[in-house]
């Protein structure tokens, strides 16, 4: 049924430019294809001219005034030029010389030329603003990441298609920007060529066909160039960009040069990059031959139109009397049609170019990201009542993956319970978390919050459910309040952060710091930044989940770097300042958690065993088995319990 109708909605929107991939197409293999629409040339323009007008409107009436002004100087002298020689020559047959006709044709000339001239300082000087809607597109472009959703992001597919996204307001003369810098050239163009090729053709119509031709033909040649550089090079580029900007990050990247010294990986890394570089020169040098073909034809045309320009026009001064004065006109209105109809075809080439890489912006920007339906209010389904949960029939498989990572979960989480998820790295331990928080959506079976599919509720609003603490935590280049906040600076509330984080256990650090919760983290924005250890990182993690104040806790490992006594300590503070929260506690050691209500046991993305601490080894199964050969690493931990 989903087949048919992509189908169906293929056929709606393919045009004669090419077919469009819609979201969730699969080639023959089975993999999904990189979603991509064929917007067209026109849409494209009137796209770059609303943009235009909604971040920086003088953008269009620098593009208006310009066409006028930078055309009014291609063909400026080449009318002066006849009227100089028209005055020489009558001068020239008189005895007495006057010179102020000549003077003030020249004057005229001088002051047109001035105020042209003058004008396209300006405008030249200001077509930086074009740099300015690039940027304000770059923050749509991060603004549409941010608000996908976390499964989508990470997608191969959709990693490929942000990087095209990328490039495409990457650079002056590409994309977005090149677009209007050719759509600035080509205003000039055309009205250049429409007051030459006017003036042309009333001396012999042979001359605009014979220019026509000539750069018709250049113009297809540049146009199938272009196609054939997007094709085999701007497009198949995209996961070699990615794969540059990953390695240049690696060995660039302080958290990575410990293991590269340490393990000596220099000549791994650089023959790594080297790889990617000598892939990426393959695919260049092919598309350098494409353009060595355009050279070519180029250069052939371009003699054959010239020399049949002068033999014309040589003919018309022998056989029908043309003055010098019109020759030399007309001369320099062929060299300025033949010069804006190469340079206008050129643009055109070069529009086409820019054009389907604004396809590629464009695509990624349409790419649906924004919840559609019948959405529930979370507060009513909750009305004061603390948030429970049911999986019913869960499963779940990662996209390309052969076996499941969640097989057929049934689970129910009431609320103010604390939950333990145990089990040995790979069991499904983060995937059950990650489907709880809705990072990702379930296979098969559903999910229900009160008895409400979770699905039926906003992202946006069920993550607020949650005050989740990661295994890996991230600091920002903010002030640590605002880390603690995850918040604006007029958002944050600085007293409740210090409390969060005295609750913590970052009191010392706090104290020993000039600048208290104020203190800039790292060093990459501000130079006086201070990092902080392993310990101080999860710590800062738990005062962030205190913070947010949500009435549903969850620790995926958190404290995976601490040995099992230190886990079980934290475990056991951390519970007591939640209080009454509902809580999710994620570890792979049996005793950190067995403080827990309930204690659910997971092998090879199965829940084998449900239970207390003392049932599930009474029990006698996988997890007394595993509890018991990891008994080693807290016997200390249980002398410790004996003496409470």
């Amino acid at each position: 049924m989903k087949k048919n109708t992509i189908t169906e909605e293929k056929k709606k929107r393919k045009t004669r430019r090419g077919e469009t991939v819609l979201p969730g197409e699969r080639d023959e293999e089975g993999k999904l294809k990189v979603p991509h629409t064929n917007y067209g040339l026109f849409s494209n323009m009137a796209y770059i001219v609303k943009k235009m007008w909604q971040y920086k409107r003088v953008c269009v009436w620098l593009i208006l005034i310009g066409a006028v002004t930078q055309s009014v100087m291609r063909y400026l002298w080449s009318y002066i030029a006849k009227f100089v020689i028209d005055i020489v020559q009558l001068q020239a047959g008189q005895t007495q010389k006057d010179i102020k006709p000549l003077v003030g044709v020249l004057l005229i000339a001088l002051i047109v030329e001035v105020i042209c001239m003058g004008a396209n300082i300006i405008i030249n000087s200001k077509t930086w603003y074009f740099i300015k809607v690039r940027f304000d597109l770059i923050t749509e472009r991060i603004e549409k990441v941010l608000s996908m959703d976390y499964q989508t992001l990470e997608q191969p597919h959709m990693l490929n298609m942000f990087q095209r996204a990328n490039n495409a307001t990457g650079g002056n003369n590409n994309g977005v920007e090149g677009m209007m810098h050719c759509m600035n050239n080509m205003g000039t163009l055309i009205v250049t060529m429409i007051v030459s090729a006017s003036a042309i053709i009333g001396l012999d119509w042979r001359l605009i066909i014979a220019l026509t031709v000539a750069m018709l033909t250049n113009y297809g040649s540049y146009l199938l160039s272009v196609k054939q550089d997007k094709v085999a090079y701007w497009d198949k580029m995209a996961p070699n960009w990615r794969k540059i900007s990953y390695m240049e990050r690696c060995t660039q990247d302080f958290d990575f040069a410990k293991d590269i010294r340490l393990f000596n990986m220099k000549n791994w890394l650089l023959g790594k990059q080297a790889e990617v570089l000598r892939d990426s020169e393959k695919k260049y040098a092919k598309s350098r031959n494409y353009w060595l073909r355009h050279s070519f034809i180029y250069s052939f045309t371009s003699l054959c139109s010239g020399a049949i320009m002068y033999y014309i026009l040589i003919v018309e001064v022998l056989e029908k009397g043309l003055e010098i004065g019109n020759f030399t006109l007309f001369l320099g209105l062929c060299a300025a049609f033949s010069s804006a109809l190469s340079d206008f075809y050129a643009t055109v080439g070069d529009i086409q170019r820019c054009s389907m890489q604004t396809d590629d912006f464009r695509t990624f920007m349409d790419y649906p990201t924004e919840e559609t339906g019948d959405f529930l209010e979370l507060s009513k389904v909750l009305e004061g009542k603390s948030p429970s949960f049911e999986f019913k029939n869960v499963s779940f498989r990662y996209e390309g993956a052969e076996k499941y990572a969640l097989k057929n979960l049934n689970l129910s989480f009431p609320a103010g319970q604390r939950l333990a998820v145990v089990g040995l790295n790979g069991a499904g331990k983060t995937t059950f978390i990650k489907l709880l928080l809705r990072l990702y959506d379930v296979t098969e079976g559903e999910i229900l919050l009160n008895g409400v599919n979770i699905k039926r509720f906003r992202r946006s609003e069920y993550y607020k459910v949650f005050a989740p603490v990661f295994q890996n935590v991230e600091l920002f280049a903010f002030p640590m309040a605002e880390n603690v906040s995850m918040q604006s600076p007029e958002k944050t509330d600085k007293k409740k952060a210090e409390e969060c984080i005295t609750m913590a256990g970052l009191k010392q650090k706090v104290e020993g710091l000039e600048k208290g919760v104020d203190t800039e983290l790292l060093k990459i924005v501000h130079e006086d930044g201070v990092d902080l250890s392993g310990g101080e990182k999860q710590k800062l993690a738990l005062a962030r989940a205190l913070y947010k104040d949500a009435p549903v806790i969850v620790l995926d490992e958190p404290t995976a770097a601490l040995d099992a006594l230190a886990e079980y300590e934290l475990y056991q503070n951390f519970d007591k300042m939640i209080q009454e929260k509902s809580a999710v506690y994620i570890s792979h050691r049996l005793s950190s958690t067995r403080f827990c209500d309930v204690i659910a046991m997971f092998v090879a993305g199965e829940m084998v065993e449900y239970g207390t601490h003392e049932e599930l080894l009474a029990k006698n199964g996988a997890y007394a088995e595993i509890f018991r050969v990891q008994a080693q690493y807290y016997e200390e931990q249980e002398g410790g319990d004996d003496e409470r």
